[in-house]
């Protein structure tokens, strides 16, 4: 971790500015959701740039990626951090509500979306409004994402173990079907504590797996090293 920000393999991510810091869910967001032949992805609360950019490091050189942010100071960092990367023809970024963003449709929508866990205190009050959900609710996301999604698209998001049963019920109400569930585990043995969903308008078996971040002797699970290796500098 750098003063201002983080330093992965390929890229800097600054962060001093946007009430969101990289952290363990955007990374892994960032990290899984599956590309197959997307070309235009939308990156929903794209706040540092983060997951956007990891999608340009993983996609091939037709992907256009769009970074959707709310707050004027994290997107113009988010528009910094996109410059000095190796892609910045891959990837800009869009200062606007997603309520009222209107676009050609994207085959990949991708979210790490706000969420407030009741009882869970703050450090800052823009932390806690890029968290608490007033300004892009799940139903929000969920609503404007299926406007924004091409016929065969797909939207993945990352969300804590509370707000899955709300996904699972909002997707429906959306004409959306739950395609894959990733259960995030933060050591073996555990509960999970958040899962990475994917969507799409197709009903299909649903694939349901596990992804281990520590083993019980404190090593890093072998799927999610597989993940994040690219990515992380000492991995």
């Amino acid at each position: 971790m750098a003063g201002q920000g983080f330093r992965f393999k390929q890229f800097q991510v600054n962060h001093d500015r946007c009430a969101m810091k990289v952290g363990t869910d955007g990374i892994l967001l960032g990290a899984w959701a599956p590309l197959g032949k997307a070309e235009r992805i939308l990156d929903v609360g794209t706040g540092t740039g983060l997951v956007g950019l990891m999608l340009a490091q993983r996609s091939n050189g037709q992907v256009q990626i769009t970074g959707l942010e709310l707050d004027k100071a994290a997107a113009a960092q988010a528009a910094e951090n996109v410059a000095e990367s190796p892609w910045p023809g891959k990837m800009h970024i869009e200062q606007g509500a997603l309520q009222q963003f209107v676009a050609k449709p994207f085959d990949l929508i991708v979210s790490n979306p706000p969420y407030f866990v009741p009882g869970q205190h703050f450090d800052c009050a823009a932390r806690a409004s890029a968290r608490h959900g007033g300004s892009l609710s799940l139903a929000d996301l969920f609503s404007h994402g299926c406007r924004l999604l091409s016929e065969n698209g797909q939207i993945c998001l990352v969300l804590p173990w509370q707000a899955h049963e709300e996904a699972l019920t909002l997707a429906d109400s959306n004409a959306l079907y739950l395609q894959e569930q990733q259960s995030v585990i933060t050591r073996e043995g555990k509960t999970p504590t958040r899962f990475l969903l994917r969507f799409g308008r197709i009903k299909n078996c649903v694939i349901k797996e596990e992804i281990v971040i520590n083993t019980v002797c404190g090593e890093y699970g072998d799927i999610y090293k597989g993940m994040v290796s690219p990515f992380y500098l000492k991995m």
